[in-house]
């Protein structure tokens, strides 16, 4: 009887195997779905792509309540997507993002719950972990993204792209951590990733104590970013064009690639190495490695080579 179980399902697998790979697909595809957001509008614009953009252009892309829950939902969504290998991030309208929309969020922050000092501090330091989750959720997800930043980049706005892995953005661009004006310390990762990412403590310390703008050409030179566009149409054309380029790479190259250069930033060389160890002794015997070293023989691109779904 064993027998002929076995049988029959080899030689009906492939007639209900496309049927619930497409069934997978869709569940995939309906789970980043833009429909399930308010503040965010999802595309597949290009292969293996995904785009997030922040959707609330009549606000300037303020960040109100629903934004912050629905980017982790998102790129939850995505780091489990098996069809996405590369995200990338802009914003609709005229401007980036206005950072956080203060008259949404005033309860929140002004107002926590709690019957005395100690249960209003826990509160508020839960609030805070949650909207900290907002953008670390984004460094955790194990494909690179790619942020494309027009215009205004305020408060909120820095946090998110020091999350992301690859910044561009327009001439008329222009980045300010804004929360000392408002009587605070940025709390959401901007004090933590920007040094990392700059690498100049006193440039930090003067952008974060004076709420000063810095304009495009600075943020090129500091290494905020990497590029910078004349305008919103060449830049999200680079985006995409760097994206697709990603994306045509060994997914299990590009994510360990991320993975561990994230690691490196938080450890020691000697601890970066010997977890780097660690991951090689199982990503080596990909065959992604014997596909693209064929390649290379062969004088071909690893564009054009295929890579399995990771």
């Amino acid at each position: 009887m064993t027998f002929f179980i076995r049988s029959a399902f080899k030689q009906n697998q492939r007639l209900w195997l496309p049927a619930l790979n497409c069934l997978r697909a869709m569940s995939s595809s309906e789970g980043s779905s833009s429909a399930n957001f308010s503040t965010l509008v999802i595309s597949h614009p290009a292969k293996a792509v995904t785009h997030v953009e922040l959707h609330r252009p009549e606000k300037r892309n303020a960040m109100n309540r629903a934004f912050w829950s629905e980017m982790v939902d998102c790129f939850k969504n995505i780091a489990s997507d098996p069809e996405c290998r590369v995200v990338v991030v802009s914003g609709a309208g005229k401007i980036f993002t206005a950072g956080i929309d203060l008259m949404d969020m005033a309860s929140d922050v002004l107002q926590p719950e709690g019957d005395d000092i100690a249960r209003t501090s826990w509160n508020m330091r839960r609030i805070i972990s949650k909207y900290q989750q907002t953008f670390s959720v984004i460094e955790e997800c194990p494909k690179p993204v790619v942020v494309a930043v027009h215009g205004a980049c305020v408060g909120g706005g820095v946090d998110l792209i020091t999350a992301c892995d690859i910044r561009l953005c327009t001439q008329d661009a222009w980045f300010q951590v804004k929360e000392v004006d408002i009587g605070l310390a940025a709390d959401v990762g901007t004090l933590q990733r920007l040094p990392k990412v700059i690498g100049s403590r006193s440039l930090v310390n003067e952008l974060a104590l004076t709420a000063r703008k810095m304009y495009s050409d600075e943020a090129k030179t500091c290494g905020l970013v990497s590029r910078v566009l004349p305008d919103k149409e060449s830049m999200m054309t680079a985006a995409m064009e760097l994206a697709e380029e990603i994306a045509g790479r060994s997914p299990v190259a590009v994510q360990g690639t991320k993975m561990n250069l994230i690691y490196s930033r938080d450890h020691s060389v000697a601890e970066g190495l010997n977890y780097m160890a660690t991951w090689n002794m199982g990503m080596l015997q990909t065959q992604d490695v014997m596909k693209s070293a064929q390649a290379a023989m062969e004088k071909k691109s690893p564009k054009e080579v295929v890579f399995s779904k990771l």
